[in-house]
């Protein structure tokens, strides 16, 4: 393995550090008009954001455009390269284009133009010189300028891509806010993640019902209970009366206090001697988050699920919302 100069890069990390922070901060004096201008034009779109860049430009706009999409304004990235060979067909007359190019001279970007202006669609442009072609022929210009870039030699966009990233996230937290989006409206974007689960999986889609659900009637004994239980192996067996209401559950951790008392006549005693007739239910359509944080306030491992009227209809153990990912 090479040997590093830590004395050298310690304090050359740091220094591009506060670089690329002090390049974020001074980003908040160009909050003003231009920006607000954007934010209307942005939400008063019919389309989608098409945003579009060269180079790393291009892969902070792929940022900017998922983040847009993902916060409820619906947007994706045109390659200016592709666009002139084909792809400007992407592009509609609802639709609004946000221009990324630091120098504001980026010729396949400027060689679109003439097809935006003829489009008559809303141009966004940011850029780090606000007297380029690209600043002057937008509709709002956003200036992402920085005094120096971190890269030591001054030509690797570094601190430059950092504050186009951070400006193109206030401008979607900005839209965010406009459109009252919420948590609900993210996991809708967003059902594979964790957020996603939390929000939109409910009780029905994950308990045990039917042949799976494990259940002894009143009238059984322990023995019956206890092999019920082994068969649909959640560790619990819920107890029904001759309605198919709930009246009582049954746990290995009541088994374990059971035999804690000594010698246990499985065979003689019955259920309804030994079941918990207080215990916690949910129901169905009940979000599976809701139903997780229940169980861990309660601390216990499964939850009887109940209808309107008290009848059983399923069961879902902690097992079964961490395998979802409800977390």
């Amino acid at each position: 393995m090479s040997n590093i100069d830590r004395a050298k890069i310690g304090p050359l990390a740091h220094e591009v550090l506060a670089i690329e922070a002090d390049a974020i901060r001074n980003l908040k004096a160009q909050i003003g008009e231009p920006f607000f201008r954007a934010c209307e034009l942005m939400l008063a779109c019919k389309g989608r954001v098409v945003v579009t860049g060269m180079g790393k430009s291009g892969h902070i706009g792929g940022k900017i455009a998922a983040t847009l999409a993902s916060t409820g304004t619906p947007a994706f990235f045109v390659h200016p390269g592709e666009a002139s060979h084909g792809d400007l067909g992407m592009i509609t007359g609802s639709d609004l284009v946000l221009a990324l190019s630091n120098s504001g001279e980026t010729d396949e970007l400027l060689m679109i133009l003439p097809i935006i202006k003829r489009l008559n669609i809303p141009l966004i442009a940011m850029t780090g010189n606000p007297q380029s072609r690209l600043a002057l022929a937008a509709n709002a210009h956003l200036n992402v300028a920085v005094s120096k870039e971190a890269c030591p030699l001054g030509l690797a966009p570094t601190a430059s891509t950092t504050a186009t990233l951070a400006m193109g996230d206030a401008l979607a937290v900005a839209l965010l806010e406009s459109r009252d989006f919420t948590e609900e409206d993210f996991a809708r974007s967003h059902p594979a993640g964790s957020l996603g689960r939390r929000l939109l999986l409910r009780v029905e889609d994950l308990m045990h019902s039917g042949k799976k659900l494990p259940q002894v009637e009143l009238q059984a004994n322990l023995s019956s209970a206890l092999a019920e239980m082994s068969e649909k192996g959640l560790g619990m067996t819920t107890i029904i009366d001759n309605e198919h209401k709930i009246c009582g559950i049954f746990t290995d951790g009541d088994l374990r206090r059971l035999l804690d008392h000594g010698k246990v006549d499985i065979q003689q005693l019955t259920i309804a001697e030994v079941m918990q007739t207080q215990f916690t239910v949910s129901a169905a359509e009940q979000l599976a988050g809701e139903a997780l944080q229940m169980m861990d306030q309660k601390r216990i491992n499964a939850l009887p699920i109940v209808d309107g009227d008290k009848h059983l209809v399923g069961v879902i153990n902690m097992h079964d919302l961490l395998r979802a990912g409800v977390v």
